[in-house]
Order: structure tokens, then sequence, then C-alpha cells
């Protein structure tokens, strides 16, 4: 009788996560690893040692493969998340006798670490350093290294056990941390405030606790690093959003929650197609879609979503129509109650939104209609309650932007007025620079007087 195949552990590297989504795609299609390894003319056990990164794979090789799988690019682009660790490996070991110290640094050190409470004298050495921000699993990333930073006594302290008191802990203050993110944006108290809540987090996962609570903790701990991330994002702490969201996503691998892993994917997607690497958030879109039978309608809806951002940043309107599509389908398809309760934000409203979105970037596309995106933006910003002033602001600065740059300056100086009285509220780069594309929308009408008072309105409030 076949001996069951070893689980595969995708925390370990970029090349093991690419070998295990190898495997995923290789079960999807049905293929044995001797079919798949004919088609590519490789033996079964060459593909089982790829998969298991024991066997090396080229870039063309893993375009092959990509293609034997029918995996529509999905593998080939993760393959560059390979290239991009061996570059980061290679570049490290060069620099590992040269890179100065941080004694000394203190408050001028960037990142987490900018926010990091005084509690410790001692200063991060660079192995701690690039244990906390190179690429790699959760063993790169494990607090251990860390928990020097936490007081032997008083409110930081670690326990002696976790309890199920502290896993709950976590998920309020994910829940705290989440809420004010969308109230205020990434900035100002929600960045200041996360740091010593994540440090006392990820040394839990270093304290002793029984195999019942593990899955608790890792997706306790997950959904908090998640939060933060897209909190980093939203505050263009890019680099700190990267390992955030990254660290996020192998919790919940560990803890085996495909639900929060649809989450992190979800905001890994949207990170890397606002920094301009659309192609990149397409990958994670897919990777997480790669097991739709695992997810609610909601998180499916979710993620074609952020697919269809992708495609839209790529200029591919036929693409981003069918995503919105796909996502509109399985939206239609979603009841209540059967979503993790992080979920519980994705309304008509945040639907709406999010396809909206998507639909913009088409509609400014030459020969396309900007008739879906007006319609979903508006029904997003009526939808939004007073708890997603973001959201809110977000959607009205686009259909303020879109309204003009496709000639109705008078009713565009409207809507413009209204999602500035929320973006001012807010600690929000994304909204500011929105914000400045709307500036630039409004340039061709500026000796309009309404329109002349509205750019020197988001001079200050960009400024501010």
């Amino acid at each position: 009788m076949p001996q069951k195949p070893k689980p595969l552990d995708e925390t370990l590297s970029a090349r093991a996560w690419w070998g295990k989504e190898l495997r995923n795609w290789r079960r999807v299609r049905s293929l044995s690893s001797k079919a798949l390894g004919a088609k590519v003319h490789l033996s079964g056990s060459s593909i089982e040692r790829i998969e298991k990164s024991e066997r090396p794979c080229g870039a063309e090789l893993a375009s092959a493969l990509d293609d034997a799988l029918d995996a529509g690019g999905a593998l080939r682009r993760l393959w560059r998340l390979v290239e991009a660790e061996a570059d980061t490996q290679r570049a490290d070991a060069d620099n590992r006798e040269t890179e100065p110290s941080l004694e000394g640094l203190g408050a001028q050190a960037t990142g987490i670490l900018e926010m990091n409470p005084p509690v410790s004298e001692r200063s991060l050495s660079p192995v701690e350093r690039r244990a906390l921000l190179a690429f790699g699993g959760i063993a790169a990333l494990a607090p251990g290294t860390f928990t020097h930073l936490l007081p032997g006594a008083g409110p930081l302290a670690l326990p002696k056990a976790v309890r199920q008191d502290d896993i709950e802990q976590v998920r309020t203050a994910a829940d705290t941390l989440a809420g004010w993110d969308n109230l205020y944006g990434g900035g100002g108290i929600t960045r200041s405030s996360a740091a010593g809540l994540f440090i006392w987090a990820k040394g839990l996962l270093t304290v002793p606790h029984s195999s019942r609570l593990e899955a608790d903790l890792y997706t306790a701990v997950g959904r908090l690093s998640i939060v933060m991330g897209a909190s980093a994002f939203d505050a263009y702490e890019h680099d700190d959003a990267t390992h955030l969201l990254r660290f996020g996503t192998q919790c919940a691998e560990r803890a085996g929650n495909w639900h929060l892993r649809a989450s992190a994917l979800n905001w890994q997607a949207r990170h890397e197609i606002w920094i301009g690497n659309p192609d990149r958030g397409l990958t994670h879109a897919e990777n997480g879609l790669v097991r739709s039978d695992r997810l609610s309608n909601r998180e499916q809806a979710m993620l074609h979503n952020a697919a269809a951002r992708a495609w839209a940043k790529m200029g591919n309107p036929k693409e981003t129509l069918d995503a919105i599509g796909r996502s509109d389908d399985a939206y239609a398809r979603a009841r209540s109650g059967g979503d993790a309760a992080w979920m519980a934000y994705y309304d008509d409203a945040q639907h709406y939104g999010d396809t909206g979105h998507a639909a913009f970037d088409v509609a400014l596309l030459p020969g396309q209609s900007p008739v879906m995106a007006t319609d979903r933006l508006r029904t997003a910003i009526e939808g939004h309650t007073d708890a997603y002033v973001r959201s809110r602001a977000l959607s009205g600065t686009k259909l303020a932007t879109l309204t003009m740059a496709t000639g109705d300056p008078q009713q565009a100086v409207v809507i413009a007025h209204r999602a500035l009285d929320e973006v001012g509220r807010l600690r929000s780069k994304r909204a500011a620079a929105d914000v400045k594309d709307l500036a630039k929308a409004s340039a061709r009408y500026a000796r309009r007087p309404e329109v002349s008072q509205l750019r020197e309105r988001i001079k200050t409030t960009v400024l501010s």
C-alpha cells in the first residue's frame, strides 16, 4: 500500500512555499508525479524532490511546470519570490562582515523598531535585526530573539504558560486596532499603540502551551500581525507591511486556518498592487483561491476583487471585468453566519467599494465606460457606516476623481468636498495619495472658481 506523502512545510522558505504550491496544483489537476514528470521530461521522483525542495529547479523549468499544469502563470509569478529570496540571501551573505552596528541608534531605528517602547538598554544586534526583517519562515521571524526586550515584571511580562485568556487578549487587541485603523487610518494612535502589543503577542509563541491551544494561539497572533500589516500599509511603512503580512500568512498556515490565510493573502495582494507590483499581487490572490472549496463565499469574493484590481492596474479590462463577475457571483451566494468574525466588515458597501475601485482603473482606459465604476462607488459611499470612515473617504475621492476626469467638474466638486471632510479626519497616506490624484484630474478646470477653491482645500488637506 503506497505511503501517504509527507506534509510539506511551506514556512521554511520561498522555495518550500513554491514546492508546496506545485504539489497543490498537481493535485488540483489530478496528476500523479509521474504523469506531470512526463510532461516536462522528468521522472516522477524528480517532481517529488522538487516539491520537497530537495532538487534544484530553475526559472525555465518552473515556467514549463506552470504550462504543464495550466496554472495560468501563478507558479511562474510565484517563482519570482524564490528568486527574490535568493538575491536577499546572497546580499545578506555579502554584507554580513560589513554591516554596521545598531548600537547607539536608539530612537533613530526605523520601522517597527522606531515604535518599540524603551524597555531595555540593549539595542538589537545586526543578526537580530536581520531575523526581524529578512524574508523567511516563522523561525526567521519568531520572537525568541527579542524576548530580552520584555521586562521581567510589569504589564508586558510574558506568562509562564499560555492560557486561553492570553489568547483572548491578543484577539481583543487585534479587533481594537482594526477598529481604530478603519476610523483614523494607519498612522497616529493606531501605529503608536501597536508595537508593544505585537512584541508581547509574538512572545507568547515561545511560551509553553498545550497542543489544544496551538491553533488558536497562532490564529490570534497571525490576525494581529495582519491587522498591523494592513495598518502599516495605510501609513506607507511598506517594509513593515510586507513582513507583518507575510508573518501573518505563516501563522495562519501554521494554525491550519484557511480563512485567516485568505485574509492575509488578500492584504498581501492589495499591498503589492498599491506599491506597483500588480503581477505579484495577482499571484497572492490566485494562491488564496487555490483551495477555494475551503473558503466562504465572502472570502472568495474578496480574493476575486484583489485579482480584479491587479488585472485593472495591468491594463486588462476583459480580465478585470471577468474577475468582478466572479466576485459578484460568489458574493451573491453568501449567507449570514458562515464567516470568521473578522469578515464582518465585508458587507454590501465593502463589496461594491472594492469592485468599484477595480472598475475605476478600467474606466480611465481609452474607450471604456465609467458607468460601472460610478454606480458601484456611489453605492459604497451611501452604504458605509461611520465605523468605516476611511473606506467611505477612499471611495468618495475615487468617485470625485472619475467624475472630474469624465467631464463633470461641478458635480465632482460637490462629491470631493464631502470626501475631504472625512479625509481630514484621517491619518492615512493612502487617502492622501488619492487626493493628490484628484488634484491632477482637476488641473484642466483650474480656472473655474469652484475648482480653484477645491484645489486650495486639497493643498491644505494634504499638507495638514
